[in-house]
């Protein structure tokens, strides 16, 4: 049987058949291999079928060689429903600009959100918005996507922490988490300040406490350096013991420099191709000639469109292709030794803390083996080597 999907799309009528014989027609449309169906008696000599658009010119062959007449009752399918819109072409049109005018408006950006930031910063956040070209009654896809916009402003706004960008339909909401938030003032329970590191006292400064130790001193971890009782032997004081305790440490660091090295870096050169995307299928539309780069690496963005509140099936994505070169880097024993040494340094300052400070510095010894240089450097530094400890009632 024919797929009854096929026959609307191609058109059918519906035929109306009346006289003497309609039995001996349907015989004869059979016959000539016409494909009929839903036939129905309509009287004594009427009958009612459909029959496919194309199938007509036979069917008044077929006609004219017995004594029925047929008249047409009406079509139904595709050509019959093109043919009526045509007629109607200015409800179609309005009908097609309508649609086009929700869908563009769904895929707009019409408000801008801040949440939990002072007026200063939501100022700033916003200054920097115009600037990337995020505005009430921008096209969504043709605006960064949300990771973009978020390092961005990280980046750009100072006063940032933290943001969280999220699009929610038409809306852009943006979380705000400030640098500058109120500080809590630390209630402190009675404790000692003990050395948390070896190291020889270069300088102190105590705010509240007993002082154990004097500069100059070496002391070991754990060594009471300030003691939070306080008073007479027999009227002792339990206080929380401050003070900041500077004292000399001493740190080892290893690293190797290759005289030799290969690695990839971008060119400046790139290429962007647009595409409008079903699924897993991608429509280019825009940027179709490879630009023939050796070695690259692919971003790829998808912008999904938007029907009112309903996300639809079908993205704008686009492609950016990026060049890439290797690049042979060659150090001379000198170099290699000078750049093993920054590197060393710039690892110890990242794992100190910030009130640290590297004093001095000695390579203790160098080897240049197997094509790398490689140093061990002891580092000289000052920091404040307090801890707090707890004083536990009975001490």
């Amino acid at each position: 049987m024919k797929n009854q999907w096929t026959n609307f799309y191609t058109g059918y009528v519906i035929v109306k058949a009346n006289g003497k014989g309609t039995e001996r027609l349907m015989n004869a449309l059979v016959r000539k291999g016409i494909h009929v169906w839903d036939v129905k008696r309509a009287g004594t000599e009427s009958l009612v079928f459909c029959i496919d658009l194309k199938e007509v010119p036979k069917l008044r062959e077929t006609v004219r060689g017995t004594d029925c007449k047929v008249t047409f009752v009406r079509g139904k399918g595709g050509p019959f429903l093109l043919k009526r819109l045509l007629k109607n072409s200015g409800f179609l049109a309005g009908s097609i600009a309508f649609f086009i005018c929700i869908f563009v408006l769904s895929n707009m950006v019409w408000g801008i959100k801040v949440h939990n930031a002072n007026p200063e910063t939501e100022y700033a956040i916003r200054k920097e918005l115009d600037k990337m070209g995020i505005k009430i009654g921008k096209v969504q896809f043709m605006l960064d996507d949300v990771d973009t916009i978020q390092r961005k402003l990280s980046d750009n706004v100072s006063a940032l922490t933290w943001i969280g960008v999220e699009l929610k339909g038409t809306t852009y909401h943006f979380q705000v988490v400030e640098k500058k938030q109120p500080k809590e003032e630390k209630q402190l329970s009675p404790q000692n300040l003990v050395a948390k590191k070896k190291a020889t006292i270069v300088d102190m400064f105590v705010e509240k406490g007993q002082p154990m130790i004097k500069v100059n001193d070496n002391v070991y971890k754990g060594q009471l350096l300030v003691s939070g009782l306080i008073g007479k032997e027999d009227n002792l004081k339990a206080v929380a013991a401050k003070g900041v305790i500077l004292g000399e440490t001493w740190y080892n660091s290893i690293v190797e420099v290759p005289l030799k090295s290969n690695f990839s870096v971008f060119t400046g050169d790139e290429k962007t191709k647009h595409f409008i995307s079903f699924g897993n299928i991608s429509i280019p539309v825009w940027g179709f000639k490879d630009p023939g780069y050796k070695k690259f690496e692919n971003d790829k963005t998808v912008r999904p469109f938007h029907f009112l509140k309903w996300e639809l099936p079908i993205a704008y994505t686009t492609e950016t292709i990026r060049s890439k070169q290797d690049i042979v880097r060659e150090y001379s024993p000198a170099q290699a030794h000078k750049e093993a040494s920054k590197m060393a340094r710039g690892n110890l300052e990242k794992q100190l803390p910030a009130d640290a400070k590297i004093n001095k510095e000695k390579i203790l010894h160098t080897t240049n083996e197997n094509g790398k240089v490689k140093l061990i450097i002891l580092y000289q530094v000052i920091e404040n080597i307090a801890a707090e400890q707890p004083i536990i009632q009975g001490d």
